[in-house]
């Protein structure tokens, strides 16, 4: 399968985008999508054309782990 790099338009990937349930009327959110070779990409909802950020599974279930764990609190 064909990997998929940083900065490829999103609107171009075949995936279905799933936003978070705490995301506001405002557009407030990030949208994730599995992709078929594995990688986990994400989009800003305010800009679905835009480049998505595409990760492996590990760097997002670190990134996951992390938050879950307060890590990030003192950036909000």
């Amino acid at each position: 399968m064909t990997s998929v790099h940083n900065g490829v338009r999103a609107s171009s990937l075949d995936v279905r985008w799933i936003k978070s349930q705490h995301s506001n009327a405002e557009g407030n959110c990030v949208e994730v999508g599995a992709l078929s070779e594995g990688s986990i990409a994400l989009r800003n909802s305010r800009d679905p054309d835009g480049p998505a950020l595409v990760y492996t599974p590990a760097e997002v279930a670190a990134f996951v782990a992390g938050a879950k764990d307060g890590e990030f609190d003192h950036l909000l």
